[in-house]
């Protein structure tokens, strides 16, 4: 066959690329992954018992708008990142805005309060738990985002393995928080930010591994 009519060939059988394909793989697989995460807490540790008081209520939405905002904010980077170059227009520092919102929220509480009550607040009753849950819960979450990401092409794989971890991290927060009691909000910037900054850092070392080509 001639070089002319390989190329007739070959164009005669293009078919458009789906632009879409990796946003809603992406999506899915976190769907996926919160469904799980919430299914791993409920199983593992259960939910807390006082969810219809207004106190738990207004502490879990508090919570779980922190996680959703980091999960949010990760998942737009994490679409960058997906593709080639992607590294190149993305400025993680954006990520930061519901860390900083979370510390200044607790600074404001500590300060409101006596110092006596600081370490309680700061400490709480289920530290370690926390410390352990989060982490642990944000495997399958990990694992999926990592699926997902093998399916699109990144080229920066420690920064890509540093949103995923961020993204189950966040996912794993907002299954834990259904079941964690301990209110306090320098409790929530500690413990939480800690474990999903703890994740992020297992996804940056992780990343090169899993998502080498």
């Amino acid at each position: 066959m001639k070089t002319d009519d390989l190329v007739a060939f070959l164009s005669t059988t293009l078919e458009p690329v789906d632009r879409n394909a990796v946003v809603r793989t992406l999506f899915i697989a976190v769907a996926g992954a919160s469904v799980a995460a919430l299914g791993i807490a409920f199983a593992s540790l259960g939910f807390r018992p006082d969810l219809t008081t207004t106190r738990a209520l207004t502490f879990l939405a508090i919570k779980l708008a922190f996680a959703i905002g980091v999960v949010s904010l990760a998942m737009i980077y994490l679409l960058r990142l997906a593709r080639p170059g992607g590294e190149r227009k993305t400025s993680p520092f954006v990520i930061v805005v519901p860390f900083l919102a979370i510390v200044i929220l607790a600074a404001i509480s500590l300060g409101s309060a006596p110092s006596s009550h600081w370490e309680r607040m700061i400490v709480g009753d289920e530290w370690l738990e926390c410390l352990l849950s989060i982490p642990i819960i944000a495997i399958v979450p990990f694992a999926v985002s990592i699926w997902a990401m093998r399916k699109a092409a990144p080229t920066n794989l420690a920064r890509a393995g540093a949103f995923a971890g961020l993204v189950a991290g966040g996912v794993s927060a907002m299954a834990y928080a259904l079941h964690c009691t301990d209110d306090s909000l320098p409790f929530i910037a500690l413990w939480y930010g800690a474990t999903i900054v703890l994740c992020t850092l297992a996804g940056a070392a992780l990343g090169p591994r899993l998502l080498r080509w």
